[in-house]
This record gives structure tokens, C-alpha cells and sequence, in this order.
């Protein structure tokens, strides 16, 4: 069913705007949104998404609302833009930080960047922090641990041909937290499945007391957390 759904568009689309009612974040993204966008611009840039599971789904609900979805998959994007309205602005491209001003272009204020591409997570992050937005969702890898590390810098970064589940990519929750508060950002909120963090001016958690592991991973893999820092312990790393 999986493939007919990939080579058939408008069978996929259906099922998609049958399944956008529900719709939602992976786990409990959706209602830490909600709670902290009280007195945020009414914009998001959301980058590395699925067209009915994203962290900023809810938004592309309201009317009030306007948003910037990028991905580099042609079909995930073409998919985005038969299923919301013109407010939520689709574009197709694959980010490097060859190109990635142009998501700071977008909107004057931006009250939600959203970030999840599975690989260069940090370095994206480093480079659009300084637009100021009012709230950070990006993913963390709970794999690495409580040590502040990301991957290398790889334009062409593919966490599949680099580990063979897929769980070397991104950067751990002290990385995250150590740049964002070199810009006035606290910790907000951890996603209570281990995947997600947000921040803002004022957030106040500790990463390291604040830390999870990624529930998902550990279910669908069997592979308690510290056994799957065993299998990519020995890759390369850069200490920020």
C-alpha cells in the first residue's frame, strides 16, 4: 500500500486530506506550541517536514496565520501545497548554508522557526538564530548523550549512508542548548517523546535534568539508549 500511495498523487492526496482533520506534531509538539506562542508574531518557518505530521501543523489551521514550509523532496512539497492555503507559503529546496538566508527573508518577524532535517540541525540553527525568532523548536539527537557534540558540517549529509538505522545525525540537547543561550534563549520544553526541543528568552530548564531519551527509537528498535551510543560512539564528532 506504502508504494501504490508513493507513485499514485491523487490517491496519496486524498488519504492525506482525509487524514488532515487529525493531523498533528509527532507527540505533544503541537500543545508546547499552543502554550508559548501566546504574544509571538503569527509566522512560522518550518523546515524538514512530512505534508500531515509537523511541529507547526496547528497554525497552518487558523486563518490568522501565516507560514513558509521547505523541504527538498519535490513530492512532500507539491503534496503541501494541494493541502493548505495560500497563506502557507511552500517552497522546494534542498538547504545549505550556501542558500539558507533566504528563510530569514521570508517574513519581517518570525514567531516560530522549526527545525528537523535529521543532520545538520546545529549548524542550520547557528546561522538563522540571529534572526530573532520568538520561539525555537529544533530536534535533538538523545543518542549522543548529554555531551555538548554535533555532526560535522556536510552539505551533502545523509544520517543513512552514515549509520545503518539512521541515528547519527543532528547534534545532543547540551549543543543545542549551549548556542541557544549564547542569544538570550532558555529551554522551554522537551517533547515527552525525546525528540524536540524549544526555546525561548526566559525558558529555564536545565538540558541536562530536562533530558530524554527518544522514546520512539527505543520502541521500534528495541535498543535501550545507551547501547545506540555504543554504535555511533566511534564516528566523527565536533565538541561546540
Amino acid at each position: 500500500m506504502r508504494n501504490i500511495l508513493k507513485q499514485n498523487d491523487a490517491l496519496r492526496r486524498a488519504v492525506y486530506w482525509a487524514q488532515l482533520k487529525r493531523a498533528r506534531a509527532q507527540s505533544d509538539e503541537g500543545s508546547i506550541l499552543d502554550r508559548l506562542v501566546a504574544d509571538a508574531p503569527k509566522t512560522f518557518v518550518e523546515f524538514g517536514f512530512h505534508p500531515t505530521e509537523f511541529n507547526c501543523i496547528s497554525f497552518c489551521k487558523r486563518d490568522d496565520w501565516q507560514g513558509a514550509l521547505i523541504d527538498g523532496s519535490e513530492k512532500q512539497v507539491s503534496d503541501a501545497r494541494f493541502l493548505y492555503p495560500k497563506r502557507i507559503r511552500t517552497f522546494q529546496r534542498f538547504l545549505t548554508l550556501d542558500n539558507i538566508d533566504m528563510v530569514g527573508e521570508i517574513f519581517p518577524k518570525v514567531g516560530v522557526l522549526s527545525i528537523d532535517v535529521d543532520g545538520n540541525d546545529y549548524w542550520f540553527l547557528e546561522r538563522l538564530i540571529g534572526i530573532q525568532p520568538t520561539i525555537i523548536a529544533v530536534e535533538y539527537n538523545s543518542t549522543f548523550g548529554l555531551a555538548p557534540i554535533s555532526t560535522p558540517y556536510d552539505p551533502d549529509f545523509d544520517r543513512h549512508k552514515m549509520h545503518a538505522r539512521g541515528w547519527y545525525h543532528g547534534a545532543s540537547i547540551t549543543a543545542l542548548a549551549s548556542l541557544c543561550d549564547k542569544h538570550g534563549y532558555g529551554l522551554e520544553a522537551v517533547s515527552s517523546g525525546g525528540t524536540n526541543l524549544f526555546f525561548r528568552r526566559g525558558g529555564t530548564l536545565d538540558p541536562i535534568s530536562a533530558w530524554k531519551p527518544n522514546m520512539f527509537r527505543e520502541q521500534f528498535s528495541g535498543i535501550p539508549h545507551a547501547d545506540q551510543w555504543h554504535s555511533v560512539k566511534d564516528l566523527p564528532f565536533v565538541h561546540v
